[in-house]
């Protein structure tokens, strides 16, 4: 088995594995038989997973919502932000609070440490090379959203880039090398917060080949041996490193009650090729065990 680790934003960044909970395409989400793979579509959902999850009031195991989704990793709240908040919104104003306190006391008991800080992704250059490309395909009888070749992908984007850097300097580039210069730079997203940690787990290709095609009880052990060995691989990492810090620029490592995390099993790839996977969404909060604070985690 492979693991590889990618950052995830704060902001919308979580989106993509909503979007691959997919349940247009069958009556329930995921298959009911894992021999035919080739007859349903779609992800099952989610799965709360971690030690801390007994800090949140959530069971291990537990469906995985979008509206838990966008309160962890997209703004660094509890996942079950919108509930708390209206109940100590209500509890407050029963007792005879000011509109403005109330609402104070139910920020704040929905938070977990800072908010993150999230900032547009949207600059100049981006949204008129996107409003380019739907031209382009409009323009040939195509639909706006249509995959463009890289090819013409490129001199649309040369060409909105030699427009744009002329207005600003009042000159057209020297050479490709000052305009590819300046394309890397206004190409680049605004810095945003960390959210959390994406390691996905796979098998080899083989093996997920065996487990789409092979007779329901043989795929059910393949099926079950790679989330025992993602089970072994969280428990190790959750227990021998994973902190966080405390301390006038971080100077002192803690430790912490445990992981906060959402585990998702996909069987595809993006090109729809048998690829049985495991996402897990690690947030990047954990609570310490000797001051109860929610803090940024930190791998050893």
């Amino acid at each position: 088995m492979t693991a590889t680790l990618h950052k995830v934003v704060a902001g919308n960044g979580y989106l993509y594995y909503l979007r691959n909970v997919a349940a247009n395409d069958a009556s329930t989400r995921g298959r009911s038989s894992l021999a035919d793979y080739y007859s349903t579509r779609g992800e099952s959902p989610g799965r709360w997973h971690g030690a801390g999850l007994a800090a949140l009031g959530i069971q291990p195991g537990d469906e995985v919502t979008e509206e838990q989704m966008k309160a962890l990793f997209g703004l660094g709240r509890h996942p079950n932000a919108d509930q708390i908040e209206d109940r100590v919104f209500n509890e407050e104003m029963d007792k005879g609070a000011k509109l403005k306190d109330a609402e104070r006391a139910a920020d704040n008991a929905s938070r977990l440490g800072h908010p993150f800080r999230v900032y547009s992704d949207v600059n100049e250059f981006r949204k008129r090379c996107a409003q380019a490309y739907e031209a382009h395909n409009i323009a040939r009888g195509s639909d706006p959203n249509d995959a463009i070749s890289d090819d013409v992908r490129a001199q649309i984007r040369s060409t909105i880039a030699t427009k744009m850097f002329t207005e600003h300097y009042g000159r057209a580039p020297i050479d490709a090398r000052e305009l590819s210069g300046w394309v890397a730079r206004n190409s680049r997203p605004q810095t945003t917060a960390v959210a959390g940690f994406d390691i996905t787990f796979s098998p080899v290709k083989s093996v997920s080949t065996l487990w789409a095609i092979a007779p329901r009880e043989v795929a059910e052990k393949v099926e079950a041996a790679h989330h025992a060995a993602v089970d072994d691989s969280l428990h190790w990492l959750e227990h021998n490193a994973t902190y966080t810090r405390l301390g006038r620029n971080g100077v002192r490592q803690v430790d912490v009650e445990g992981m906060v995390a959402a585990r998702f099993a996909h069987r595809e790839s993006r090109a729809g090729d048998p690829d049985l996977h495991t996402h897990v969404l690690i947030a990047n909060r954990v609570r310490t065990t000797d001051l109860s604070l929610f803090r940024s985690m930190d791998f050893s």
